[in-house]
């Protein structure tokens, strides 16, 4: 990995965790971008690699909401075991549809829930 790629991938890592802590959106929102424009990376390979990522970095805001009362354990367990469920078929999925669909995916997804809380004031 060249200096540029790791400080690249370093800034990227310190924007996606500050974001994810403050906002609740795993890092993705920041990381899946970067990783595509910045980096150069395929779309599938992004949303995959993001995913790595968001295992440390949601411990570690777990630890630390936990520790000031901020998590409800029964809402976190009951949409874990069903997200973490579907995540699983997704992740299969995901082979079958190409990098320009999941960009378009992705960007819907982004475009929709931003401008329903810019609008509304609330997610």
């Amino acid at each position: 990995m060249s200096l540029s790629t790791l400080l690249t991938c370093l800034g990227i890592g310190i924007l996606a965790g500050v974001i994810a802590a403050l906002c609740g959106v795993g890092g993705g929102v920041v990381m899946v971008p970067a990783f595509v424009s910045l980096l150069a990376l395929p779309q599938k390979t992004a949303v995959a690699t993001s995913l790595a990522i968001i295992i440390p970095t949601a411990l570690m805001a777990t630890v630390q909401n936990a520790r000031n009362g901020f998590v409800d354990w029964k809402v976190a367990l009951v949409t874990a075991v069903s997200a973490s469920l579907f995540a699983y078929f997704g992740a299969d999925w995901m082979k079958t549809l190409g990098n320009a669909a999941l960009t378009r995916i992705f960007g819907t997804v982004l475009l929709v829930f931003g401008l329903r809380m810019l609008w509304l004031g609330k997610a």
